[in-house]
């Protein structure tokens, strides 16, 4: 499941007052009330319900919100990028402050209620102070939604060994990842592309392994990105991934070879990432070996597939590894905790 699908609709002020009230209400319709008794315990219990109405659907927004200190460091990227993580963290704490608030106040009108000959007005003032602190965190409750409906539209990368395909547009990505996944690859919507983000999955020795095309993304020069584009970017660094960059020596693509060094020379500089250099259509007349190209293979005929996957798979094992390696560094006295 995608990490924000959980989610809720978060109402706004006014719908959860209307909510809150309207349960009360309903709550003490059909009952008789005759007597001081039965004045009090009416009373108390329309305030009650409408406290934990209240109480219980502004906790459940910060309850279903995914705790950011927790949230793989891709996604967090993404989210800050899109909405802003601090801002998101001060709206859940008004949240989450006003349930509480409201528990308290209901607390203590519950008290005066008991020891009061006219309940009523008491009953009234508590619902005013109900109102009045729904109403304070307003525009937190309308960024919350909006904060929602954008995070929802986030595509469902998994936490798992990655491979992001780059190249030009019709170098043969996509149909390189039908190749070694065996089926077209999900598109999933991806806020900062227009074509979305393909996903595919394969699995090696028991290891599931997600292999991801961005068009829109690494498939063009970095001046024809926006600074959102470029940050979008920089959030694939933190997926366990390597990069294989696809070249089409036959220039079919209707890209020039050179164009397309640029962009893999774009792409080594700006990602932090193994890098495989990989040249498609080997099937055609034109095609012409490189110096910069690593393996061949040809998307039609399916050559060099397996041997460009064994590699790939490799290389996140060595990822793996050295990334272990420094971690152990960085901490010498693990090894000797137990």
């Amino acid at each position: 499941m995608m990490i924000f699908e959980q989610i809720p609709t978060v109402p706004s002020s006014e719908e959860l007052i209307n909510k809150a009230f309207k349960r009360s209400a309903r709550a003490m319709s059909g009952k008789t009330i005759d007597g001081r008794d039965s004045r009090l315990r009416a009373n108390e219990s329309m305030v009650l319900t409408a406290a934990n109405i209240f109480t219980d659907n502004l906790a459940n927004i910060v309850r279903r919100f995914p705790s950011f200190e927790h949230l793989p460091k891709f996604y967090y990227e993404l989210t800050d990028i899109l909405v802003g993580v601090e801002k998101l963290k001060m709206s859940l704490a008004s949240v989450g402050w006003a349930s509480r608030k409201i528990h308290e106040v209901a607390r203590s009108y519950v008290g005066k209620i008991r020891d009061s000959d006219i309940p009523e007005p008491l009953r009234k003032e508590a619902f005013g102070r109900f109102a009045s602190i729904i109403n304070s965190i307003n525009k937190d409750l309308l960024f919350l939604n909006e904060a929602r409906n954008v995070l929802r539209k986030l595509p469902d990368v998994q936490d798992e060994p990655t491979i992001v395909i780059a190249g030009y547009p019709n170098v043969g990505k996509s149909s390189f990842v039908s190749n070694i996944t065996g089926a077209t690859p999900e598109i999933a919507p991806y806020p900062f592309t227009t074509k979305g983000v393909a996903i595919g999955h394969f699995t090696r020795d028991g290891v599931r392994y997600q292999v991801m095309d961005t068009p829109g993304l690494l498939d063009r020069p970095m001046a024809e990105r926006n600074h959102i584009e470029r940050q979008a970017i920089t959030a694939i660094h933190y997926l366990d991934a390597v990069v294989m960059f696809i070249l089409d020596p036959s220039e079919s693509c209707g890209y020039e070879i050179e164009d397309q060094k640029r962009l893999l020379a774009e792409i080594r500089e700006n990602f932090n990432l193994p890098l495989l250099v990989v040249a498609n259509k080997a099937d055609r007349p034109e095609f012409m070996k490189m110096d910069e190209v690593e393996m061949n293979m040809s998307t039609i005929t399916g050559e060099g597939i397996e041997q460009i996957m064994d590699m790939l798979v490799e290389m996140i094992e060595e990822k793996r590894l050295r990334s272990l390696d420094e971690q152990s560094s960085e901490n010498p006295d693990d090894k000797y905790t137990l």
